[in-house]
Order: structure tokens, then C-alpha cells, then sequence
């Protein structure tokens, strides 16, 4: 199981990538096609033209680390994309939801509580 720590941030590519590309040629993904620091510590989120297979890298202590996923059955449903987006930021629950094969356009969440500000 992957686990995102409170102050990373997860990107999703927004466009489809070659998935034989390695750590080398996703860290070049990340600068050209998201305009990211590979080393930052985020999680960088990569779906293969088909939709069937995933890759998430990110830099940890010493090295990248790649993570993959190749469904047996069916597709990765995305969230819903601006036209025109490089990339969209989600959160780790929706990252798990993504992995897990959950369509992401049918999911309903209920808006968080805020306190009110002090202004």
C-alpha cells in the first residue's frame, strides 16, 4: 500500500503517457509536461493510453521510487479534467479511490468545515 504524508501533494497528469518509460524518461515528464521539481517529494501520477495501467513516482531518501499498477479487468476512471489542463492536484483519498478502480466523475463528496476566519 502507498502512503502520502500530510504535506505531499499528488499530481495527476492529465494527458495519457508511454508507460515503458522508466524513472529517467517520468522525472523528464515532470519537468516538461507538469513544470515540477522531481526531488520536491510529491507523488507525480501517470496513466498508459489505454487507462489499464498506472505509474506514480516520487523521490525518497537516496533514490525515486515507481510505483505500478496493471488492472486485470477494465480501466482507471479519472476525476474530472479542465480542458486545456496539464495536470489536476488530488488528495490521497482520492489517489487510493483512483488505484482501487472507482470511477472518480460518479463520486460525491460533502464539502469540509471551515472555521470562520477572525477578519
Amino acid at each position: 500500500m502507498l502512503s502520502v504524508g500530510p504535506g505531499t501533494r499528488v499530481y495527476l497528469a492529465a494527458e495519457s503517457i508511454d508507460l515503458r518509460r522508466g524513472h529517467d524518461g517520468l522525472c523528464a515528464a515532470v519537468r516538461a509536461q507538469l513544470g515540477h521539481d522531481p526531488y520536491a517529494g510529491h507523488l507525480y501520477v501517470f496513466l498508459g493510453r489505454r487507462g489499464d495501467r498506472v505509474k506514480i513516482l516520487y523521490w525518497e531518501r537516496g533514490g525515486f521510487v515507481l510505483h505500478y499498477k496493471a488492472l486485470a479487468r477494465g480501466r482507471f476512471h479519472l476525476p474530472r479534467i479542465a480542458p486545456g489542463a496539464r495536470q489536476i492536484e488530488i488528495d490521497s483519498t482520492t489517489l487510493a479511490m483512483l488505484l482501487d478502480g472507482i470511477d472518480l466523475r460518479c463520486v460525491a463528496r460533502v464539502d469540509h468545515w471551515q472555521p470562520p476566519c477572525d477578519d
